[in-house]
C-alpha cells in the first residue's frame, strides 16, 4: 500500500485518522499507541504479509539486545557487535546473497543461477533505525525501551516504515511516550501531505513515464536529444518522487503528533556535492556522518584517513540503496568528487558560484544515469551519448512520440520546484503572499483535487525508493 493509492487515501487513512482522533479524545494513550501499532503492522502486511514477521522478529531481537546492553557492565561491546551482526546478517542474506553470489561465481568462471530471494519493502530502512536505537543506547544517548510495543511502533509506524525518513529514537522517544494532537499541527500536517502527493502524482509520475519509455529502448535505439530527456525527466523523477514521499510521511507524522525532521532542502541549488549531500536524503547521510564516518575518525586523523572514510562512507551509501554494482558504482562516484573538493577544488568552487551550480548539476545529472541503468557499461555509453552529442543524432523514433504538453508542463513545475521558489518567497512580494494563509488553502485544494482526477485515470504509480 502507497500513500498516493486510491485504497490508501479513501479507506485505511481515513479510517486510523478518525480511529486515532476518537482514541486521542477519551484520553487512553497507551490504547492509542496500540491502534496505531495494530494499523501499522496492517499496512506492512498490506503488502508484506510472511515478512512483517521477519519486521516483527527484528524488534523483538534489538528489543532484547538494547535491554541487556544496558544492564552489562561487562559485555557492552560484545552485545553491540552481536547486533551489529545480527542486523547486518538479516539484510545481508534477503538484500545482498544473489549480488555476491553472482559476482563470486562470475569471478570463478562458474555457471550457477542462484534461486531468487524475495526482498522484504523497506528492510533497508527499519534495520537503519534498530540499528540507531541499539547504538545510541549503547552510547547512553537514551535509554532502553521497556515496552516492546512502543519500541515495535517506533520501527513500524507506518508514515516512515517503508521509505523513511530514518528516524533516530533518540529524536521520537519523548513522542512515543506522549505528544498532543492539535488544530494547528495538522492543518500543517494536510497542507505538507498535499505538496507530497502532489509532488509524486503530479510531477514525477509524468516525468517517469516518459524516462521508463525512453530508456526502455534501448541503447541503440535513442538519438543524443533523447538521451538528455530521459536523463534529464529521472533527474526530476527521482527528486520529487522520494522528496514526495517525505514529505507525505512528515505530514501524516504531524497529523498523528509526530515530528519528524526534514529529508530534503532543495538539493538540486547546491553549489558542490558536500552541499548536495546536506540537503539530499538528509536521513541517511546524518546515519553515516553519525554512526559510520564519525566513528571511522571522521575527519580528525589527517587527510588520507579522511579520504577513506569518506571513500568507505560512499561505498556503504552505494551499496545500502540496492544490491547491484551499479549503486556500488554510484556511490563510490559522489565520494570520489568530494575527495576531489576537499583537495582543492572546493575553495574554487566558493568563489564562482553559477559555476559551481553547473558542476553540481552536472555531476548529480550524471550519476542519476549509473542509479537508473543497472549495466554500468550501458550507462558509459549512454554517457558518451550525452557528452557526443554529434554523433549520435539518428534515431528510429520522433523524440515528440514521448513527449508533450503534460510532460512540458511537469517538467516547468520541476524547473521551478527544485528551489526558485524558494528564493522568490524570500523576498517581500514572497513573504506577504505566503502570509496570506486562504492563498496557500486554496493552492493545496487545488492541488488535491488535481492528484485524486490524475490517480482516478491513471494507474502509472511507481515509486523508486519502495525497493530499498
Amino acid at each position: 500500500m502507497v500513500f498516493s493509492s486510491m485504497i490508501f487515501l479513501w479507506i485505511f487513512f481515513p479510517i486510523v485518522f478518525m480511529g486515532n482522533f476518537i482514541l486521542y479524545k477519551i484520553g487512553n494513550f497507551r490504547l492509542v499507541n496500540f491502534f496505531l501499532l495494530i494499523a501499522s503492522l496492517f499496512f506492512y502486511a498490506w503488502g508484506e504479509p510472511l515478512y512483517v514477521f521477519l519486521m516483527v522478529f527484528t524488534v523483538y531481537c534489538n528489543w532484547k539486545l538494547g535491554l541487556a546492553l544496558e544492564k552489562s557492565e561487562h559485555h557492552r561491546n560484545k552485545i553491540l557487535v552481536v547486533t551489529i551482526l545480527l542486523n547486518l546478517a538479516l539484510l545481508g542474506w534477503f538484500k545482498y546473497a544473489g549480488m555476491l553470489v553472482s559476482t563470486f561465481c562470475t569471478l570463478l568462471g562458474i555457471t550457477y543461477v542462484m534461486p531468487e530471494i524475495p526482498l522484504p519493502i523497506g528492510i533497508s530502512f527499519f534495520t537503519f533505525q534498530a540499528l540507531s536505537y541499539v547504538i545510541d543506547v549503547y552510547r547512553g544517548e537514551c535509554k532502553g525501551q521497556k515496552s516492546f510495543s512502543r519500541l515495535l511502533l517506533y520501527v513500524s509506524f507506518f508514515p516512515q516504515l517503508i521509505a523513511g525518513p530514518i528516524v533516530k529514537y533518540k529524536d521520537v522517544e519523548a513522542q512515543i511516550e506522549k505528544r498532543a494532537l492539535t488544530v494547528s499541527k495538522t492543518a500543517e500536517g494536510i497542507r505538507r501531505f498535499s505538496y507530497g502527493l502532489g509532488k509524486k502524482v503530479l510531477i514525477a509520475n509524468v516525468l517517469a513515464a516518459v524516462a521508463d519509455s525512453l530508456y526502455g529502448l534501448g541503447i541503440s535505439e535513442v538519438s543524443s536529444p533523447m538521451v538528455w530527456v530521459a536523463s534529464l525527466c529521472y533527474t526530476f523523477q527521482i527528486y520529487y518522487d522520494f522528496s514526495g514521499y517525505s514529505d507525505m510521511a512528515i505530514g501524516l507524522g504531524k497529523m498523528f503528533g509526530f515530528d519528524f525532521k526534514e529529508n530534503f532542502n532543495y538539493p538540486y541549488i547546491s553549489f558542490s556535492i558536500r552541499e548536495f549531500w546536506r540537503r539530499w536524503h538528509i536521513s541517511l547521510s546524518s546515519w553515516f556522518r553519525e554512526y559510520v564516518y564519525i566513528s571511522l575518525g571522521g575527519s580528525r586523523k589527517g587527510k588520507l584517513r579522511t579520504y577513506r572514510n569518506l571513500l568507505l562512507v560512499f561505498f556503504l551509501t552505494g551499496l545500502w540503496h540496492g544490491a547491484s554494482w551499479n549503486f556500488v558504482f554510484w556511490g563510490m562516484f559522489h565520494g570520489a568528487f568530494l575527495v576531489i573538493e576537499r583537495v582543492g577544488i572546493g575553495k574554487l568552487l566558493e568563489k564562482q558560484k553559477i559555476l559551481a551550480w553547473i558542476y553540481t548539476f552536472i555531476v548529480v545529472h550524471f550519476g542519476w544515469v549509473f542509479f537508473r541503468i543497472e549495466d554500468i557499461k550501458e550507462g558509459f555509453a549512454y554517457l558518451k551519448r550525452m557528452v557526443l552529442p554529434w554523433r549520435y543524432m539518428e534515431s528510429g523514433y520522433s523524440l515528440f512520440e514521448f513527449i508533450d504538453g503534460r510532460t512540458l508542463l511537469s517538467m516547468g513545475f520541476a524547473l521551478v520546484g527544485m528551489g526558485v521558489f524558494q528564493h522568490l518567497s524570500s523576498g517581500k512580494i514572497g513573504k506577504k503572499l505566503l502570509a496570506a494563509e486562504y492563498l496557500e488553502i486554496a493552492f493545496c485544494t487545488v492541488i488535491l483535487c488535481f492528484s485524486l482526477i490524475s490517480l482516478t485515470g491513471n494507474t502509472y504509480n511507481p515509486f523508486i525508493y519502495f525497493r530499498f
